[in-house]
């Protein structure tokens, strides 16, 4: 375990047609973002989904070609291991036109129709994520 503090809050809003992940990875790269707390609302256009084969360690893709609302939207910024540049691990949960929730974890291909992010960057040691041998996923090394 970690504790942390918060050092900023940074509130903002992505543009229509963005990439999610490359938008959100611009402004944690922009503001010098190692560790921080990402929160989420809004719409997409589209979203490129995905969730994890636990007994065959891949991740399952899925497309939701269609407008549809951001009922949640949370995630983490930290970085991979081998790399410096920040690395956003988002989930969404959306919500189609005829009310059904589709969810999963966000893959590059998200267009955003409107997206308002809250961002608490935060203040403690570094969380690097390293390949772990019993899930198969790049998790947090434990401290």
């Amino acid at each position: 375990m970690a504790e942390f503090g918060v050092r900023r809050v940074l509130v903002g809003r992505l543009r229509r047609g963005d990439d999610i992940l490359a938008a959100l990875g611009g402004v944690a790269a922009q503001h010098a973002i190692a560790v921080g707390w990402v929160q989420l609302l809004g719409a997409v256009e589209r979203a490129r989904l995905a969730f994890y084969d636990q007994s065959e360690r891949v991740y399952r893709e899925f497309t939701l070609d269609e407008p549809a609302e951001i009922l949640a939207g949370t995630g983490n910024i930290s970085r991979t291991a081998g790399s410096e540049s920040p690395f956003v691990h988002l989930h969404l949960t959306l919500g189609d036109r005829q009310g059904r929730a589709w969810g999963g974890h966000v893959l590059e291909g998200t267009r955003v129709f409107a997206c308002e992010y809250t961002i608490w960057v935060l203040e403690g040691p570094s969380l690097v994520r390293h390949p772990d041998a019993e899930t198969g996923l790049k998790l947090w090394q434990p401290g």
